[in-house]
């Protein structure tokens, strides 16, 4: 069993605390015949928390933070305790994006393999001494980038990868939001990255998956504090025919707190899908649809339904990569790293109103 370490509890530890208590369902829906992991640890500032009361954790989905036993799982008010245990195998970090580069380190060089949460770091220089560290070190470095894990993401980009429709020539990416407030967390928009990190990343990333690395990226938006605020993007490959842009900010109204979607023109169909929550309720205006020889049909998607089953098969595959030595492509620090490239090279594109060529 591979034995997990949560640093940070707020919304995204809760969340991947709770993920993590469905390990063994997900290797049922996954076909995993491997055993799995369980958090045998966590480590917070907060007395409340290290109590078990967790009940003043929120986020923009799923329930508040519930009051837990926590008899059978370590509780450490010092991270670094966390990261010398040597009953802890895979220490998970959910702490604020400023901080993730100085807790990987000190986990990579006490011998821990690593799961990041998204963004891998906001300053470049910080992520590529993290992937140095993890190749120095010989541990895995992965980066929790979960959108690859949601339904209807995890279909598109599985359809793209086998041809059934032949190849995709065009898309257009969505995810915009409202200023959250729900978060005293989510306030500092400098130490966020501004969304075109914190948010625009999802986008950069499944784009980089599906696509490959862009060679060229031209971009408007809105700047704050010398961050991306709003962003319009146009992305160019090797292929100069494959068209591919996205839209990602946050400057919508109060009311679309959140919203994302795709079109994916491949050259024997069409798939659609559209959701976000609107006026404080969810809403799939367009639920995933496959448009192909004239008709629509909308799949029946995997997964369990529940509010953290993208992030329960997320872990599991950190998990099994931790048994495998094989990190896959979707939580890869290699691809979290060249999505962050391609969030600042946005930046720089938005400030010179040039486009931007990344380096190969």
């Amino acid at each position: 069993m591979v034995r997990i370490g949560i640093v940070g509890l707020g919304f995204m530890g809760w969340t991947h605390f709770a993920a993590a208590s469905k390990i063994s369902e997900a290797g049922k829906v996954t076909g995993s015949k491997l055993k799995g992991g369980a958090v045998t640890a966590f480590a917070t500032r907060s007395p409340e928390k290290l109590a078990g009361d967790w009940s003043s954790i929120q986020g923009n989905f799923g329930p508040r933070g519930p009051k837990l036993d926590l008899a059978k799982v370590g509780a450490y008010d010092d991270a670094h305790d966390l990261i010398n245990d040597p009953d802890i195998d895979l220490v998970d970090i959910c702490l604020p994006n400023d901080q993730h580069e100085e807790m990987a380190l000190a986990a990579l060089a006490a011998g821990k393999h690593v799961l990041v949460e998204k963004p891998i770091a906001v300053d470049l220089k910080s992520a590529e001494k993290m992937v140095a560290a993890a190749k120095k070190h010989n541990r895995l470095l992965m980066v929790a980038h979960v959108l690859p894990y949601f339904p209807e993401f995890s279909f598109a980009a599985e359809t793209i990868a086998s041809g059934k429709y032949g190849k995709l020539r065009a898309a257009n990416f969505r995810r915009v939001i409202s200023a959250p407030k729900w978060s005293d967390g989510m306030s500092d928009f400098k130490k966020l990255g501004g969304w075109g990190i914190d948010l625009h990343i999802h986008d950069n990333h499944f784009i980089s998956q599906i696509c490959g690395l862009p060679k060229q990226v031209s971009s408007r938006g809105i700047l704050e504090e010398g961050f991306v605020n709003h962003v319009h993007s146009q992305y160019a490959f090797e292929d100069p025919s494959l068209a591919v842009n996205a839209i990602s900010g946050g400057i919508a109204a109060d009311g679309l707190a959140f919203a994302h979607g795709f079109e994916l023109f491949l050259e024997k169909a069409t798939i659609l899908y559209s959701a976000g929550t609107l006026g404080g309720a969810w809403c799939a205006d367009r639920p995933l649809s496959v448009i192909t020889n004239g008709k629509l049909v909308q799949p029946k998607l995997k997964g369990s339904g529940e509010w953290c089953a993208a992030f329960t098969l997320e872990l599991q595959a950190a998990v099994e990569a931790v048994k495998t030595g094989v990190v896959p492509p979707s939580i890869s620090s290699e691809l979290a790293l060249g999505a962050l490239r391609l969030c600042h090279a946005e930046l720089k594109s938005v400030e010179t109103l040039k486009p931007v060529t990344l380096k190969a």
